[in-house]
């Protein structure tokens, strides 16, 4: 609803009508609610200063009318009126309220209405004029468009601040581009404003159109503030109308790595873009006009130095293109230097940095400004040359220059600056034309020369001296400078006869900057002198003493002072003279026993150095000692006690051999006050051992003080000890060993190192002799005297490992290693026979008392008369056992053959069979428990014969003689009756009791009755056979009962299967059976504690 401009419109002058009811103020009017009443007063400033009212009527009609306008302020002033046929009029503008009265007068001035309004200053709108653009200017090559325009300022008469809005239009729709804010501040006086915008896309590609307005802030104004109007367009054209082919820009541009691109490409009308490429890239077109299109291309890298291509065809047959250069703007030129090196030029140089990937025409441009002498020179300079400089003249009478070098290119530019004072920075060219030259053996003459003018300084040159023996030594020498001349130097106490090589380099010696280049090297060797010093000597006795053999060292180079052409040898008071030709370095003199003073010389070309003495002496030296040395690693320490009688110094002599080679005597000497030193030698090699002979030289000969061996460095044994094992006993071994030769020692001997372990031979060595295993035991001799040891403590009939190694400073050497097994321990042994042996002697002795204490009970568990059947295996027959088994002869029903019969006892001489009589132990026993006499019992004689069992059992024949085999029969019975109590005995029926049942019932049984007496009737019945069972108890669901259905007997007189010719007691009575014994007798421990109650 708010959108509708005619209903804001509406509400706006229903609004101001309504301030014009309250505000207003009605007065005398002639006429009212004329048609020609003022209406609707608005008033605008411009300037703050005057403002311009303008109303309306009722009536559009002008008929001649005029207006009579008067206007106060609230302060109490006179009105002040003007006329006007305009329904406007330019009136102050005052603070606070203004009363305003308007009459409308006719033709002939007579008023139609009148109308008075208060105008408040809130209701005044302050609106400035409309800006006017003084200039639109465009630069192509930045895409940059310039803009001018005048502020306005002199209609304002105080300073006020001013914001301009400017907007950018293309196409040709008109459409915004951008639209900015711009702010200044008013002076009081007109001002011209300038203000530049950079466009996205090169301007030739469209026209773009720019206006502006205003907006003026006076904070002391209580008014409304509004912008100004638009000013009129100002429109820069761009080239898309004006082609005549196909073209493509920007041309040839330069822009920043990372830059946004656009490209437009420019057709004729009746043409078309087909495509448009970066590179080999393609992109969308952006359509700007009917003959302009547009691509971008964001964020572009650096390009190649001919640059990157852009393409656009245009349909039907046309090609456009342009070059795109990506690049960087120059660095600050860094390490920017300026000195002078012939004092006619100043050469700056200096490190472009980062390079800027611009290259010909757009590469980066040096300008070096020298601000004193306001001159500059432009530098050539090689973009792909890191390191630039350029030259600058030396002006006379100038010595202070102010630099400020300038780098510009088309993305920028950067400058460094400098001041400098040519005569600190001198920095001269490389010396040149450099010689050497001698005509001594101590001195050389130099000479150079240096391009330049140096009047007005000094040079300071170094002389470089360099020597193979000497090392480098550096001279320096101050001059004079000149202009382009040659300078020259001499160098003194040079050695003779050494080659030396010298260069020199040059600077400033007062204000010193920088040393120049060293000169090219030139070598010179220095003339011959005669030796500094005569040769070290010593000298040795042949062992008879009739020769003595002198040696001496060779000069060093420096001391030799040229070359040595031979030795002069002499002896005296003998007038023994010798020539030894070099390179031989000793000689033989014989001189008969008698000693002499030897003396020895050295010559060259330029003649012969000082003599050297020695005395042949030598004093004799009582209870010499052989001292240790010690090894530092590149050499031998060996110290020794000051003598006071030595009087002209130390002479330590050693001799090192080599090979097949003699011995090459050395030595070394020291002075009286001397006690130590370090014999160092290229010959000595580590792990030999060198002998040193200490002599002291006294003031009548020469006397051997200490005997030193020593090591330059100790190392490990290279071989292991030869030890054997001499004795081995049950807990011990005594191991001995021998000594290591020296030359495999390779160190003094520290001591020997025995390790032991058990094991067996072939197992593991690291296993056994490993560090930290419990079984590994450790033994270290210290005291080289000795040469053997016992291993005490061990086990015997065991095997051990021994491993014996030597061991130096220098480390452990190798190991051998023996295996010996331990005796056995024969203590041991008797002891491990003669425990066992006892404790059984006392086991058996303790069983033997126990068993005698219980034999009662032994004897009836282990061994009774009668054995309980039910604790007999026999009677656990299998199945079928006795069916079909061959081997089981005894349990067999064959026919019997009679036997003969022992006789036990007869009455008369001629024995019958029936006499034979059985004798009951138990009878026996019982009688004689009661004092009878055994031979008064009766005896009873019976007749028997095996039956003989076949399939049906038959009578013997009548005519066969009954008693052709007899037996006697123990009366059993007896022992298988269980113990009853007196009263329960009468009860017991033999005959008819079950289990087992004697053959024949003694008579003598029935005597153990007290009130039964054996009549003639029983004596009968317990006469002849009778089966060894109870048919009655017979069970007959026993598998070998006779009338068991599984039972292949046949025969129903069985009373247990198998037993009828059996020759055991199986099947015990049944008093025995119901006995509360337990049917498993057998052995108990708590029974064998227990004694019987009657024992």
């Amino acid at each position: 609803m708010w959108d509708n401009p005619s209903l804001r419109c509406l509400l706006a002058i229903a609004f101001l009508h309504l301030l014009s009811l309250i505000y207003s103020q009605e007065t005398d009017v002639a006429i009212s609610g004329f048609p020609e009443a003022p209406l609707y007063l608005k008033c605008i400033t411009h300037d703050l200063n005057r403002m311009i009212c303008s109303w309306g009527a009722t009536s559009s009609a002008n008929l001649g009318l005029t207006y009579k306008i008067c206007y106060t302020n609230s302060e109490p002033f006179s009105p002040v009126c003007i006329k006007t046929e305009e329904k406007r009029a330019d009136i102050p503008v005052t603070m606070g309220s203004t009363n305003i009265e308007i009459t409308t007068l006719n033709a002939s001035g007579t008023p139609l209405a009148t109308e008075t309004f208060v105008l408040p200053e809130e209701n005044v709108s302050l609106i400035p004029l409309t800006p006017q653009i003084l200039n639109l200017n465009a630069d192509f090559s930045t895409y940059t468009l310039y803009l001018k325009w005048n502020d306005g300022g002199s209609v304002f008469q105080h300073e006020l601040d001013a914001s301009w809005q400017i907007q950018i239009l293309r196409k040709e729709t008109m459409e915004t581009v951008t639209l900015m804010n711009y702010d200044s501040k008013l002076t009081g006086k007109d001002s011209i404003l300038s203000w530049n915008w950079t466009s996205d896309i090169p301007l030739e590609c469209t026209s773009h159109h720019v206006k502006i307005r205003c907006y003026i802030n006076d904070p002391y104004f209580s008014g409304r503030k509004e912008w100004s109007e638009w000013s009129p367009i100002k429109t820069v054209p761009g080239k898309d109308t004006k082609i005549s082919n196909a073209v493509v820009f920007p041309q040839d541009k330069v822009v920043l790595v990372g830059s946004n691109v656009a490209f437009c490409c420019l057709y004729n009308e009746g043409e078309s873009i087909k495509y448009m490429k970066y590179g080999s890239e393609s992109y969308s077109l952006l359509r700007l006009s009917k003959w302009s299109s547009a691509i971008k291309v964001q964020n572009v890298s650096a390009s190649i130095s001919s640059g990157t291509n852009v393409w656009c065809s245009v349909l039907p047959d046309n090609v456009a293109g342009t070059v795109l250069f990506v690049g960087y703007a120059p660095d600050t030129p860094q390490n920017l230097n300026c000195e002078t090196r012939t004092f006619i030029t100043i050469t700056c140089s200096w490190n472009p940095g980062r390079p800027t990937r611009l290259y010909r025409q757009r590469q980066t441009k040096y300008i070096l400004f020298e601000r004193i002498s306001r001159e500059n020179v432009t530098c050539k300079v090689d973009e792909l040359n890191k390191n630039h400089h350029c030259d600058f003249p030396v002006h006379a009478n100038q010595k202070i220059y102010s630099f400020t070098l300038e780098a510009t290119n088309p993305l920028g530019r950067a400058e460094s600056s400098l001041l400098i004072d040519v005569n600190q920075r001198a920095h001269l060219e490389t010396p040149d034309k450099f010689t050497v030259s001698t005509n001594s053996s101590t001195n050389a003459h130099l000479s150079w020369y240096i391009p330049g003018n140096f009047i007005q300084i000094r040079l300071l040159c170094q002389i470089e001296i360099s020597n193979t023996n000497s090392g480098q030594l550096q001279q320096n020498v101050s001059m004079a400078g000149a202009e382009n001349s040659n300078y020259r130097a001499r160098v003194d106490a040079l050695h003779p006869y050494a080659t030396y090589t010298f260069r020199v380099r040059c600077s400033a010696s007062e204000h010193f900057w920088r040393w120049s280049k060293w000169s090219e090297g030139k070598k010179l060797t220095t003339l011959e002198a005669p030796p500094a010093r005569g040769p070290d000597i010593w000298r040795e006795k042949s062992p008879v003493g009739e020769t003595l053999t002198v040696f001496w060292k060779p000069l060093l180079l420096s001391e030799a002072n040229g070359i040595i052409r031979s030795h002069e040898v002499s002896c005296y008071p003998r007038e023994t003279v010798l020539e030894v030709p070099v390179p031989l370095n000793s000689t033989e003199i014989k001189f008969g026993g008698n000693d002499c003073l030897i003396s020895v010389v050295a010559k060259n070309r330029a003649g012969s150095s000082p003599s050297s003495r020695i005395t042949s002496v030598d004093l004799p030296s009582d209870n010499v000692k052989t001292e240790l040395a010690i090894a530092t690693g590149n050499g031998i320490y060996i110290s020794w006690h000051s003598d006071p009688n030595v009087t002209c110094g130390y002479t330590l002599k050693w001799c090192i051999s080599s090979g097949s080679e003699p011995c090459s005597v050395d030595w070394e000497m020291f002075p009286s006050n001397a006690t130590d030193a370090v014999i160092k030698s290229a010959l000595f090699q580590p792990g030999v051992r060198y002998n040193f002979s200490l002599y002291g030289c006294k003031h009548n000969g020469y006397q051997l003080l200490q005997n030193i061996m020593g090591y330059m460095k100790e190392l490990s044994p290279k071989v292991a000890p030869n030890f054997t094992v001499e004795e081995t006993s049950s807990d011990s071994i005594l191991v001995k060993w021998e000594d290591i030769p020296v030359e495999d020692c390779q160190g003094f001997l520290k001591g020997y190192i025995l390790s032991f372990a058990k094991g067996e031979k072939g197992t593991s060595k690291t296993s056994l002799m490993e560090e930290g295993s419990p079984e590994l035991t450790v033994k270290t001799i210290t005291d080289l005297t000795k040469k053997s040891l016992r291993i005490l403590d061990l086990q015997g009939k065991t095997s051990y490992r021994l491993d014996l190694q030597a061991y130096t400073i220098g480390g452990k050497g190798p190991s051998k290693d023996l295996y010996v097994v331990t005796k056995e321990n024969s203590v041991g042994l008797i002891i491990a026979i003669l425990i066992p042996v006892a404790v059984a002697v006392v086991l058996g002795v303790v069983t033997s008392i126990l068993c005698y204490q219980k034999r009662e009970w032994i004897k009836e568990t282990f061994y009774p008369d009668i054995p309980n059947p039910e604790n007999s295996k026999a009677l656990q027959f299998q199945k079928n056992i006795c069916e079909g088994n061959t081997a089981l002869k005894t349990l067999e029903m064959n026919p019997c053959t009679p036997n003969s019969v022992e006789v036990v006892e007869t009455r008369s001489t001629v024995l019958k069979i029936e006499d034979t009589e059985i004798i009951s132990p138990v009878v026996d026993s019982e009688l004689l428990e009661d004092g009878s006499d055994p031979e008064t019992g009766s005896h009873v004689v019976v007749s028997y014969c095996p039956p003989i069992i076949e399939e049906e059992i038959s009578s013997p024949a009548r005519d066969e003689p009954v008693g052709s085999s007899q037996i006697i029969y123990i009366d059993i019975q007896s022992m298988y009756q269980p113990q009853v109590n007196p009263e329960e005995e009468p009860e017991i029926n033999f005959v008819t009791s079950a289990g087992y049942k004697p053959q024949m019932q003694l008579p003598i049984n029935a005597m153990k009755m007290e009130s039964h007496s054996p009549t003639e009737e029983d004596l009968d019945k317990t006469a002849g056979y009778r089966p060894q069972a109870n048919t009655n108890v017979w069970k007959l669901d026993s598998p070998d009962s006779p009338t068991s259905i599984q039972s292949n007997n046949e025969n129903g007189s069985f009373g247990s299967p198998c037993s009828i010719n059996s020759r055991q007691f199986l099947i015990p009575p049944k008093d025995y059976e119901d006995s509360p014994t337990p049917n498993n007798t057998g052995w108990s421990f708590t029974n064998f504690f227990q004694n019987k109650p009657n024992d």
